[in-house]
Order: structure tokens, then sequence, then C-alpha cells
């Protein structure tokens, strides 16, 4: 029997300013130029602040034409009525405007100008400005998930999610640690990575390879119901290759197994291969981290940013009330809310970046002023906390942004890292951590290399507490192969 309930359900809606915001918030610098001058092709008052000379504020004129069409459009309606007064007029107009509280001052020129970047310095030798990659995994990811008109707090679960998938495609962090930084359940966050490890490419996000291959064999039509048997429950002695063992098991023949590997020979084991990535080309530095005696200074790259401002010469549409239609008028009005929104959304935009960078420069003090052995662990919840920031906003500041340092350039997202304790109680950063990985490695006879648990003893012995499958996470995330397929290499 059908029945008829009422529930009460709190839904966010991001405003259009809000959305604009964000999607500028996340691009990287020449993604953001590139995103600049495509607004500026599509909206007609917006212009190079160089290009022309402005000779009023287009929102006095605007606000002028509006008062007298209202009073012109009171007396068509009423002759006898007598003059209406100008400031019901503006009480009027004042209904149908949006309410802005942006401190228009602090961006505005001596010109009028709208101005969107801050004042330059002779600091652009600090950058070295070079290619970059016009395409990448995260932003392939991205377009599909936002096609999927999911709720906002799913929508920020997924770009954290699709934020922590490393250059193989996997997904590079714990989902209890992505529900805990978000305040959500780990439900919450399975469900919607599921529906992104179906995206193209199939098996992306998956935590570990027996995960990305079951997920690429249950996306086939019709799937392979033997070999994916195999992978879900022999997957170890798959992928060791004892074949025989798992044909003793399932009672099956030779002719079976060369199938089903066969198979698996067909699948991606990294799913994020072919995909631009950041880390793989050369970047241009959003901005730079320069000593200035014993603090330090930010500087942003945003020289090839345009100086935008209101195209004046349409206060001629709004001032002309005989000649100009009211359609002309609401398109150029529309069209004048788009422009500011724009400019308002920039000056936020740089605002939101050095607010993360001071307090990342704060907390990765030893790193700046001492080199890379000296990051410490950091979680965004860390910065988002102490900024009054959401950790969305936090994330899509880090991501696919580079800084300039004295130690290199790296993405802002690198000095963001879980922790480990070692004997003396100290947290260390796991990056420092997979570095000595890396390090004993390198240092081993390739005749006789070290296992996982071998590696995990050395470590504990030099006072990080690690267990062997610890070891084996960190390995393969930095694409290095077990031991026995690093013999003799």
């Amino acid at each position: 029997m059908l029945s008829i309930h009422q529930r009460l359900v709190q839904k966010q809606i991001q405003s259009p300013q809000q959305v604009l915001l964000s999607s500028l918030l996340q691009l990287p610098l020449l993604k953001f130029e590139q995103r600049l001058k495509m607004e500026i092709e599509a909206n007609p008052l917006l212009e190079l602040s160089d290009e022309v000379e402005m000779e009023q504020d287009l929102e006095e004129n605007q606000e002028q034409a509006l008062k007298e069409e209202k009073l012109e459009d009171n007396n068509d309606d009423s002759e006898d009525s007598g003059e209406k007064d100008s400031g019901d007029a503006v009480e009027d107009i004042d209904k149908h405007e949006d309410i802005d509280d942006t401190d228009w001052e602090a961006i505005l020129g001596d010109d009028g100008t709208l101005d969107t970047r801050a004042p330059r310095d002779n600091s652009a030798e600090v950058f070295e400005r070079t290619e970059v990659a016009t395409t990448n995994l995260s932003e392939h990811l991205l377009e599909q998930l936002h096609l999927l008109n999911l709720s906002p707090e799913a929508n920020e679960i997924g770009e954290y999610v699709i934020w922590n998938i490393n250059e193989m495609g996997y997904l590079g962090c714990e989902v209890s640690v992505i529900a805990h930084n978000l305040d959500v359940s780990e439900d919450e966050v399975e469900n919607v990575l599921e529906k992104i490890q179906r995206f193209d490419p199939v098996g992306i996000g998956a935590r570990n390879l027996q995960e990305c291959l079951l997920i690429q064999l249950q996306e086939q039509t019709p799937p392979d119901k033997l070999t994916i048997e195999i992978i879900r429950d022999h997957f170890e002695d798959f992928s060791n290759r004892r074949y025989e063992r798992i044909i003793k098991k399932l009672d099956m023949d030779d002719e079976d197994m060369r199938g089903v590997i066969e198979a698996v020979t067909h699948l991606n084991p990294k799913p994020g291969d072919g995909y631009v990535s950041f880390a793989d080309s050369v970047v241009v530095p959003d901005l730079a981290i320069v000593r200035k005696e014993d603090e330090f200074e930010i500087v942003m790259n945003d020289w090839n940013i345009p100086n935008l401002r209101i195209n004046n010469s349409y206060k001629t549409l709004l001032l002309d009330k005989k000649s100009t239609s009211r359609e002309t008028k609401d398109f150029v009005r529309k069209r004048l809310e788009s422009a500011r929104w724009l400019i308002n959304s920039i000056h936020q935009r740089r605002m939101t970046i050095l607010k993360v960078v001071e307090k990342l420069i704060e907390k990765q003090y030893d790193f700046f002023d001492r080199g890379k052995e000296y990051i410490r662990p950091m979680i965004l919840k860390d910065i988002a906390d102490e900024i009054n920031m959401d950790i969305s906003t936090v994330s899509r500041v880090t991501n696919g942004k580079y800084v300039q340092t004295e130690y290199g350039v790296f993405e802002l997202k690198y000095f963001f890292s879980e922790g480990i304790k070692t004997d003396s109680g100290e947290d260390v950063s796991n990056r420092r951590v997979k570095q000595l990985i890396k390090e004993i490695i390198d240092k081993e006879e390739k005749k006789k290399p070290l296992n996982d648990q071998k590696i995990a003893d050395m470590l504990n012995e030099q006072g990080y507490t690690l267990a062997r499958r610890t070891v084996a996470k960190y390995r393969e995330q930095m694409d290095i192969p077990v031991s026995r397929l690093r013999k003799g290499l």
C-alpha cells in the first residue's frame, strides 16, 4: 500500500558566485590564464585595462540610467500623477540589485579600473617559466564527476578522492582518512569511490592491484567468472605464478589457466598511465617562496594574469532611454553582474591561495629553512582548522599548483602526508619513510634483493615502527617491484 511521508531535508546549495570561485580556485596557473581569456571573449563588458581609457565607473552610469528609466515609465503610466521622488526610484532599483559586500576600494585602481592583480615588484626573475602539460588525469576525472549531478556533499567527497589518486591511477589515501578529514562516514566515501572506479579509465582509484583488476573484469560484458574467481580468491598464488596450485584447488585444466592468464594480460595494471601528469612534466610555478633574511616572502606568479575592467563604452546603451530596448539593457546588466562576479572571484582566489600558503610556511618552516628531510607530517585538516576554511577549499588550492623553493619546485599537496611514530614518540612524515625505503633498496645487493620484512626490520632498528605490509604499500606507491623481480635488475 502506498503511503505519503513528509520529511525535512537540509541541502546545501552553492550560489553562482561560489561555483565560479570554486572552479577558478582549482585551476593551475596556465589553465587559469586560459579561462580568463575565454571569459573576456564571452563577455563584451570585460576588457584589458591597458587597451582603452576609462572615463567613469560603469556602475554609477547604470544606476543613473535605471533611475531615469524608472521615472520615465512612471510618468508614462499617469500624466497627472505628478513627479515621482527620485529616492523611490533608487529604492526600487535596490530591490533588483544583489547586495554586494565586496570591498571594491581594495581592488579598484585610481582610474576606476577594477584591478585583478596585486602591485608588481621586480621579482619576475625568481620564476623559471617553462612548458607545462595541458591535460592531466585529475581534470579528466573531475569532468566525469561533475556530469553525475551529485549532491554538494558527495561532489566534495569525489573531488577529494580524485585529488588523492596518484599518477599510476591508485588511491593514495585510506578511506578512513578521507572520512575523518571530511567529517563523513566511510560508507559515504565508499559509495562515491565505487562510482569513480567505473569512470574512464575503468579501475581508476583502486586501492591495490587486485582491486584494480577485479573492477575491470567485473565491467566486462559478459563477465569472465573464472578469471574473476581466481583474481578474487587466489590472487597471491596467481601473482606469484603458482599456477599449478590454483589448478589443483579449482580442479581445472591447463587450457583454462592459459585462458585466465591471457585475459589478465589484456587488463591495465596502471590505469593512470597514458594521461599527462603534472609530476612527469616541466611545470610553471604558481608562486615562489623567497627567503628574506630570517623570514619567507610569497611571490605570486601572476605577471600574465590580465588586468580586467568593465568596458566603459556600454554606458551609452544604459543611458540612451529612447533607442535602447529593455532587452538590450537587461543583457548589459546581466553581463555586468557576471563581470563583477569574475573580478571579485579572481581577487578572492588570490587571497585564498595566499592565506593557505602563509599557514603552510608556518607549519612547515623547518622544510623551507633547512631542507626536504625536515618535512613534517601534516594533513589538510590541520591547515583548514587553523584558518577557518573548508577542507575542500584547501584541497582545491593545493591540487595541481606548484611552488618554487630553494630546494626545488613542489606541488603544494606534497607538503601533506600522514605521520609515523618513532621509538622516541616523534611524528615523522611518511614521505621521509618512503625516501628511506628507496635508499635501502638502491643500496641493496642486486643478486640478493631485500624482501619487505627485512626492510621493515632495518627501519625498526633505526627507530621507525613499521609493519611489513606498510613497507609493501609504500614500495608499491613508489612503483618499485617486489624483491624477486628486482633480482639482477
